[in-house]
């Protein structure tokens, strides 16, 4: 399988998935994601993607600092509902990060691991999620503004010729390489950039 170079270097997440440990899937249920994992579970490599990894990733270091976040003990809730716009992309990545699942969910084992109903859509609140610890209750809203991170100027006409069917094998390998180079831009010289993104402790 290959794949741009470039989703070697976007740092992992590591978590500790006390589920997996308890059935015995993981030892110690350490479980780590890199982005091709999301790339795998999206089907494809877009801003989006890359934006619902790097702000889960930047949103479980804001609530645990130097522990190992916890798999399946977060509540995360989107401003948006989950048809609107990109919503469901992102949730999809976020709910494989955190464990977090909507109501078909796992359901549990005697009243323990239980992932239902740990994803809301439809939320008041100020950004376009939020982040919840169950065992503390501490927070954050997070946000990705994708925007900062612009694309090639050129991306436009050559994503309009290959969408009709009329660009050729040059300007298709030129369109996949632009395309990506915005996800590398965002991933790597900004995926610590608060502008790009932004992180709100709750008190």
């Amino acid at each position: 399988m290959r794949y741009p170079a470039f989703f070697d270097e976007v740092p992992r997440i590591a978590l500790h998935d006390p589920l997996a440990e308890f059935l015995g899937a993981l030892e110690g249920g350490l479980v780590e994601f890199s982005y091709l994992d999301a790339v795998r579970l999206a089907g494809h490599s877009c801003p989006t993607v890359a934006s619902a990894y790097g702000i889960t990733r930047r949103a479980l270091a804001a609530l645990y600092g130097d522990a190992l976040p916890e798999r399946g003990a977060l509540r995360v809730s989107f401003r948006e509902p989950i048809g609107e716009g990109v919503t469901g992309v992102i949730a999809n990545v976020v709910s494989m990060l955190t464990g977090a699942a909507h109501d078909g969910g796992f359901k549990g084992i005697a009243g323990r691991f239980f992932r239902r109903d740990l994803l809301a859509f439809g939320a008041e609140q100020p950004l376009a999620l939020r982040f919840a610890r169950i065992d503390t209750g501490a927070s954050v809203d997070a946000e990705a503004d994708i925007k900062r991170v612009p694309s090639d100027p050129r991306l436009p006409a050559l994503l309009a010729r290959a969408a009709a069917g009329e660009a050729g094998a040059d300007e298709l390998r030129r369109f996949g390489e632009l395309w990506q180079d915005r996800v590398r831009r965002l991933l790597l010289e900004h995926g610590d950039d608060p502008a790009v993104f932004r992180i709100e402790s709750r008190a």
